[in-house]
C-alpha cells in the first residue's frame, strides 16, 4: 500500500531485514539516488547507521525524528536507565551493566530476587525479552533472549532487572520540540494504557487511563520531560511507565519513535503528530504550550494481528488475504494499515494487519464502536485475533478498568477459547443459522428473481430441520412470513428477518428486535456452514430432517495420531536442531527452535521415545 501512495518507490533489498532494511549502504544509496530532502527512518535502524548519518550535515539531508544522541542513549536499556536515574527519574531496581553469560545471569537473578525480566539492550516490542522465575528459566531466558536480540537488532547485549508482580503498562506520549541547540520546548501529551499484553507485545490500548489521576498524570509526565530534555530530545517519543497498585510508578524505557499506538493519543489532543514529526525535524517551534494540551473524549485501539489466539493468545499466520473489507463506513472509526486484499503475509515481518481505533466521548461509547466495528471488520484467507479482541474489550473486568499486564492469563488460565454462547446466544445462532440455509434454499429456486420453472410453483413455506453445534444436534422448525422468519428451537420461538443479501460478506440480522452482525465464511453440500458470530467462528451442520436421520450411515474418517510427530504450530525458519536420529529423547525436551516473524520458539518432545 505504501508503494502504491508514493510518486516514486525504491526497492532496498529480499524480505530478510539484514538484507534490506538493515542494509545500510543500500539505504544510503537510496537517499543519494532519490536526492532526498528527508528521511524517516526506524530507531534501530538508525543506531545501526549512526557513522553514516552525518550526511545530515554533509548532503543536507534532514532526518524526521530526533538526533543520533537521543536515539543512541535511549535505545540502550543500560544507558537510558542510567540517564534516567541522572535526570530524578524513578526506576525499577535491577542490574545496571551488561550481562556476559548464563551463569552471571543467573548469580544477578539471585542478587536481584525472583522474578526477573530479562531484556535486550537494543531491543523492543517485546522482541529478546523473558521472565525468569528460577535459575533454569533464567539460563533458558537468556539464550533466547540474546538469539533474538542478535536477529532483530543486531546487538545480543541484555540486561535483568526486577520483574514488577501485577504491574499496569502505562505510557505517557512525550512530543519533544528541540531546534537545534536554540530551544528547548517540551510537552508531554497525557498518557496511553497498554496493559492488554501477550508475550510482552500490546494488544488493545486506550487513552486516558482509567487509572491514573491528575496528579499521578503530572508528576509521570513532568518525569517523561524531565527525561527527554536530558538527552536533548527533539521529536515526538514515547515514555514508558510501569505503575502498581498503590500509583507508584517506575521508568521502563523510552522509544525514540512514533509508537504503533499514536492514533488514540492524536484522537484525544487533537495534534496530527506526524505533522509536528516533520515540522520539528524541518526546524520550526512548537505551536503549542501545556495549558493548550486537553484530554478530549476516550479512544482505544485494537492490534489487529494474522495470528491464531486459540494458540499460546495469538501465534503467527501467513498466507494471502482473498477477502479485506475495513469498517470505515461507521463514524469515528479509524484503521491504519498497510495491507490490502490479495496482499501476502508472510514470516519475514510482524503479523499486524492493522490498527482498529474507535472514539467516543466517553469510554463506554468508544467500547461501544469498537464492538461494532470488529463487527464489520472482513478479513478472509488468514487466521486473525477478531475473537480474542472483542472477548477482551466485552469482559466485565475490562470494562470496569480492573486490568493489568497479567490480563490474558488472569482471565483465561486454560487458554483462550473464543466466545462461551449463554442459552439465548445459543437460540440466536441456531435460528440465525437455519434462516440463512432456508435462504439460500429459496434463492437457489429462482433465476433472475423469476421461479427457473414458472409452471411448477412451490407453496412450501415450512421447513423442519436438524443442526448441529458442537456436541449437541438440535430440532429446529422454521416458517416463512414475508421476508422474515418464525423459527422454534428448544420450544422457544424467535423471529429472524434480514435483507437476505447472501453475496455480501457482510449479514445484518435483527433476532426478535436485536440487531446482529454476522458473517458466514464457509458452507458446502454437506451442510457444513462456519458463521462468525459474536466476535468467533461457529461450525454448524444443517441438514433436512430425513438427511440427519441418514447421516448416522454415513462413516466418519478417523483423526491422525499425531503423537510421534513434531509438528511447528506456526510457519517460520528452523534456526536450530538438538537431535539427531537414534537419539533418545524425553517428554518436554527441546527438539528445535523456530524463528518466527523475529521471535524465538522452542519445540520440545510431547511424548518419550527415539528420533527416528
Amino acid at each position: 500500500v505504501h508503494v502504491k501512495m508514493a510518486d516514486e518507490a525504491v526497492c532496498v533489498g529480499p524480505a530478510p531485514t539484514s538484507k534490506s532494511y538493515l542494509n545500510m549502504d543500500a539505504i544510503m544509496e537510496v537517499i543519494k539516488k532519490t536526492r532526498a530532502q528527508a528521511v524517516s527512518l526506524n530507531e534501530s535502524i538508525c543506531c545501526s547507521f549512526i557513522p553514516s548519518l552525518s550526511l545530515q550535515a554533509s548532503e543536507g539531508v534532514t532526518f524526521i525524528g530526533p538526533d543520533t544522541h537521543a536515539i543512541q542513549a535511549m535505545g540502550d536499556k543500560i544507558e537510558s536507565k542510567l540517564l534516567a536515574k541522572n535526570a530524578k527519574v524513578n526506576t525499577i531496581p535491577g542490574f545496571d551493566g551488561v550481562v556476559k553469560d548464563a551463569d552471571e545471569a543467573v548469580r544477578i537473578a539471585r542478587e536481584i530476587g525472583y522474578p526477573v525480566m530479562i531484556k535486550a539492550s537494543a531491543g523492543g516490542g517485546g522482541k529478546g525479552m523473558r521472565i525468569a522465575w528460577d535459575d533454569e528459566e533464567t539460563r533458558e531466558g537468556f539464550r533466547f533472549s540474546s538469539q533474538e536480540a542478535a536477529s532483530s537488532f543486531g546487538d545480543d547485549r541484555l540486561l535483568i532487572e526486577k520483574f514488577i508482580d501485577n504491574p499496569r503498562h502505562i505510557e505517557i506520549q512525550v512530543c519533544i520540540i528541540v531546534l537545534a541547540d536554540k530551544h528547548g520546548n517540551a510537552l508531554w501529551l497525557n498518557e496511553r494504557e497498554c496493559s492488554i499484553q501477550r508475550r510482552n507485545q500490546k494488544v488493545v490500548e486506550e487513552a486516558p487511563s482509567t487509572f491514573l489521576d491528575p496528579e499521578t498524570r503530572r508528576a509521570m509526565g513532568e518525569q517523561a520531560v524531565a527525561l527527554a530534555k536530558a538527552v536533548k530530545y527533539s521529536s515526538a517519543g514515547t515514555v514508558e511507565f510501569l505503575v502498581d497498585s498503590s500509583k507508584n510508578f517506575y521508568f521502563l524505557e523510552m522509544n525514540t519513535r512514533l509508537q504503533v499506538e499514536h492514533p488514540v493519543t492524536e484522537c484525544i489532543t487533537g495534534l496530527d503528530l506526524v505533522q509536528e514529526m516533520i515540522r520539528v525535524a524541518k526546524g520550526y517551534p512548537l505551536r503549542h504550550k501545556q495549558a493548550d494540551i486537553p484530554i478530549n473524549g476516550w479512544a482505544v485501539e485494537c492490534r489487529v494481528y494474522a495470528e491464531d489466539p486459540y494458540k499460546s493468545f495469538g501465534l503467527p499466520s501467513i498466507g494471502k488475504l482473498s477477502q479485506y473489507q475495513e469498517p470505515l463506513h461507521m463514524p469515528n472509526v479509524r484503521v491504519d494499515s498497510g495491507i490490502q486484499q490479495g496482499s501476502d503475509i508472510s514470516i519475514y515481518y510482524d503479523p499486524m494487519i492493522s490498527k482498529l481505533i474507535t472514539y467516543g466521548s466517553n469510554r463506554a461509547e468508544a467500547l461501544k464502536r469498537m464492538e461494532e466495528a470488529l463487527d464489520n471488520y472482513v478479513i478472509r484467507g488468514v487466521a486473525h485475533n477478531i475473537s480474542l479482541l472483542r472477548e477482551v474489550i466485552v469482559h466485565p473486568r475490562f470494562v470496569q478498568g480492573d486490568i493489568s499486564t497479567k490480563f490474558l492469563p488472569e482471565v483465561y488460565p486454560d487458554g483462550f477459547k473464543g466466545h462461551k454462547l449463554t442459552d439465548l446466544e445459543r437460540r440466536e445462532l441456531l435460528a440465525t443459522a437455519a434462516s440463512l440455509y432456508v435462504a439460500e434454499q429459496l434463492r437457489s429456486q429462482r433465476f433472475l428473481g423469476t421461479p427457473r420453472i414458472p409452471i411448477a410453483k412451490s407453496k412450501r413455506s415450512s421447513w423442519e430441520l436438524s443442526v448441529r453445534l458442537g456436541d449437541g444436534i438440535y430440532p429446529v422448525a422454521i416458517s416463512k412470513d414475508g421476508t422474515s422468519f418464525s423459527v422454534e428451537v428448544d420450544g422457544m420461538k424467535l423471529n429472524v428477518s434480514s435483507e437476505w443479501n447472501l453475496a455480501s460478506p457482510l449479514l445484518s440480522v435483527t433476532i426478535d428486535g436485536t440487531q446482529r452482525t454476522i458473517q458466514r465464511l464457509s458452507r458446502n453440500a454437506s451442510g457444513d456452514t462456519s458463521i462468525q458470530f459474536l466476535g468467533t467462528v461457529y461450525k454448524l451442520q444443517i441438514l433436512t430432517k430425513v438427511a440427519a436421520e441418514l447421516s448416522k450411515y454415513m462413516p466418519e474418517k478417523a483423526a491422525e495420531d499425531t503423537s510421534s510427530i513434531l509438528r511447528s504450530p506456526m510457519p517460520g525458519a528452523v534456526v536450530a536442531v538438538s537431535v539427531k536420529p537414534g537419539d533418545m529423547v524425553s517428554e518436554g525436551q527441546e527438539i528445535c527452535v523456530i524463528e518466527a516473524m523475529k521471535m524465538q520458539n522452542s519445540m520440545i518432545a510431547a511424548k518419550t521415545g527415539k528420533v527416528r
